[in-house]
């Protein structure tokens, strides 16, 4: 991460013709930084420690973007787009339960990918209206999608839209837990999940192995200890 903070340049105080692209190059630069740390991180990660990253002044950081939720909003925006497109994806699917199913693997990859949109799944940012008008998009597709899983019998009755948010909430926890001594642990879980959810007779993917003994020891002695530079993140 970089050091220490740039002061703002001239160009960003004062009018003139290179305002525009030095504009763009520090709003691009804040951008990047952002994606990596909460990617990393999550969405605790401070703006001050972003700032820093993307090696900007906070004043130039909050010209660009006032709140943390206006970052939040145009870092994600095309992971939310992904999203809805997921969801348009297995709805055009013909067969409802293969498309419910490669919709659920489909979400739980993007949040193993990026830490934090897997704190985005599971979390509302009410002030972030792009990105929350793009989520009741994916909502509204998701119920259709589980009616139709339910009408072609292979999705049980009691299944509600909740139960895929209680998968996301863990496997938020899951991906956090064990991103470094075993990364592949999410799909062991997506794959119980969607076990308990199909109705008897119904076809699954395979299961993916479960993870090493060694490798689960590893991670649940990493949940006991702070994360490297959590207190610098959360300034």
């Amino acid at each position: 991460m970089t050091s220490t903070a740039e002061p703002d340049s001239p160009a960003d105080r004062q009018p003139g013709p290179g305002l525009r692209a030095d504009a763009e190059r520090n709003r691009e630069r804040i951008l990047a930084a952002a994606r990596r740390l909460y990617a990393s991180h999550g969405l605790g990660v401070s703006m001050a420690c972003i700032a820093r990253e993307a090696g900007v002044g906070k004043a130039t950081l909050s010209r660009r973007f006032a709140t943390p939720e206006e970052l939040i909003n145009a870092v994600f925006a095309d992971r939310m787009d992904a999203y809805a497109t997921a969801t348009a994806r297995a709805l055009a699917d013909p067969d409802p339960w293969h498309g419910f199913v490669g919709y659920v693997q489909a979400v739980c990859a993007m949040q193993a990918a990026d830490r934090g949109f897997a704190d985005v799944l599971a979390m509302t940012f009410p002030a972030a209206k792009a990105l929350e008008a793009r989520r009741d998009e994916a909502y509204h597709g998701l119920l259709e999608l589980i009616a139709r899983a339910k009408a072609g019998g292979h999705l049980r009755e009691d299944f509600t839209h909740q139960d895929l948010a209680i998968l996301l909430m863990a496997n938020a926890g899951v991906i956090a837990a064990t991103a470094d001594a075993a990364p592949d642990t999410w799909r062991r879980l997506v794959g119980q999940m969607l076990r308990a959810w199909a109705t008897p007779g119904t076809d699954l993917p395979p299961l993916a192995q479960a993870p090493a003994p060694t490798a689960l020891y590893r991670a649940m002695v990493r949940l006991t200890r702070p994360a490297p530079g959590s207190g610098a993140d959360r300034e």
